[in-house]
């Protein structure tokens, strides 16, 4: 049992899962206490712990929904500061191979921002929390045990100044939200317990990005100008108006080691390279803010916690320290949320919170995702994995899908609620949206065999 006491629970790391963690603990423990290794008070900008934070973020609509229930008027207050807040599907303009999905209202909130606008928003709401305070600037250097290494009893953090010695800071509960670095596999090997397995798709992203004045806006009402990557057009952009109004972030992606140059000039080339010019005709007289910077992503990682057997007490495991997805299709703030969701429904109930049945249930969430986005990664022949008839069958599924999407609104919409993880991806298999999928791609046979034999006469 993990709640034996209800005095102090402690969370390693303070991004956006480990704040929205604190924000649930916060309703059962007397002091939550977040530790990160960098300054968080204050912070608007950029974060070292956080690399991909200068990269393109959007909150997908499931996302939203859960941020606002845990942090009522979130939602309002960014959009009250600018943030770019639209309809999911009728105000993002979306472009797969070289073609735009039809759009319509979708009722679904979806936020393209920045990251670190984002991440200063929740952590303004948790701040205020008189129960949650920050120890920050301060490494995290392994977990407190009892003798007997049943128990995690606190977590070893040191300063992050020179001549500092190792703390104890003394926990009734640690939760290990450190990211895809989580060093949880060792510190479990350290005390007798196994590592979990993995499953891992290597997928050798690179996101580039770019910050620039645009000369006329693009935008209208619409919030994001995206270009997605696919197997037949692996390149891909997202592009977002900031809140001040006058920056835009365009982040170009590239799978399997074909990356963005970092260079003016390569990077250019590689926006005029996309499957549409419309990008290159935004930034080709635009007035630049900065130069490239890249981020690299090598492979998804799921570690399965809840096939492990044991577990220390006192100990859990969160956000990617758990599954790192491939950051393009936008999955992981919102699992985020799921899972501390999750933690909530279990820290209410009679029975206490146990690490395996919590990491049994947070694995049912993190599945459907998971799913959609391996399969869609095993779409590009590069990447290496298990392609079972399954894989293949949705992998020649879903360009059908996308190809009547072009022509068909509602297949737009519920191949989108299922991007904004609020449909389950199997949802694209139902017989109303396949059979408007085969209707929609019939009828653009016979209109283009139409055109082919008035070319012909």
């Amino acid at each position: 049992m993990l709640d034996q006491s209800r005095e102090r629970a402690v969370v390693l790391g303070g991004g956006i899962a480990g704040l929205l963690a604190a924000r649930v603990l916060s309703d059962a423990y007397t002091d939550v206490v977040v530790v990160d290794r960098d300054e968080l008070t204050g912070v608007t900008g950029f974060r070292n712990g956080v690399p991909h934070g200068r990269h393109a973020h959007c909150l997908v609509a499931k996302g939203q929904q859960i941020f606002e229930e845990l942090l009522p008027g979130l939602t309002q207050g960014m959009s009250e500061a600018g943030v770019t807040l639209g309809d999911f599907n009728g105000q993002i303009q979306w472009y797969f191979n070289g073609q735009r999905l039809a759009a319509s209202d979708s009722d679904l909130i979806c936020v393209s921002s920045g990251r670190p606008i984002l991440e200063e928003h929740v952590r303004k709401h948790v701040a205020a929390i008189p129960s949650v305070r920050f120890l920050e600037r301060y490494d995290i250097v392994g977990l407190e045990t009892t003798p007997d290494k049943m128990r995690v009893t606190g977590a070893r953090i040191q300063r992050s100044e020179p001549g500092s010695q190792p703390e104890v800071l003394l926990a009734d509960l640690v939760v290990d939200i450190t990211g895809r670095g989580s060093r949880m596999p060792a510190w479990l090997g350290e005390l007798g317990y196994e590592a979990p397995p993995e499953d891992k798709i290597k997928v050798d992203l690179a996101y580039t990005t770019r910050h620039y004045r645009f000369k006329t806006n693009p935008f209208t009402t619409d919030i994001a100008i995206n270009q997605a990557g696919t197997p037949a057009f692996p390149r891909g952009v997202f592009c977002y108006l900031l809140p001040d109004g006058e920056t835009v972030e365009l982040s170009l992606t590239g799978v399997l080691g074909d990356h963005a140059p970092t260079d003016p000039e390569g990077f250019t080339d590689y926006i005029k390279s996309l499957p549409l010019p419309n990008h290159y005709e935004y930034v080709h007289d635009a007035e630049p803010v900065d130069d490239p910077v890249r981020f690299k992503f090598p492979a998804s990682v799921w570690r399965h916690y809840e096939q492990l057997t044991r577990f220390p007490d006192g100990l859990l495991a969160m956000g990617d320290a758990v599954c790192s997805f491939n950051p393009v299709y936008a999955q992981g703030m919102t699992v985020a949320g799921m899972e501390a969701l999750t933690l909530r429904k279990h820290l209410q109930g009679p029975a206490g919170v146990t690490a395996i049945a919590f990491f049994g249930e947070i694995a049912g969430q993190i599945a459907g995702p998971w799913q959609f986005s391996a399969i869609a990664d095993l779409g590009y022949p590069g990447v290496e994995g298990e392609r079972t008839n399954e894989v293949r069958l949705v992998n020649q599924y879903i360009p059908a899908v996308l190809a009547a999407a072009a022509h068909d609104p509602v297949v737009t919409n519920a191949f989108l609620q299922v991007a904004g993880l609020v449909a389950d991806p199997m949802s694209l298999m139902r017989p109303d949206i396949a059979l408007r999928v085969g209707r929609v791609l019939q009828q653009a046979g016979r209109r283009s065999a139409s055109t082919d034999r008035k070319s012909v006469v």
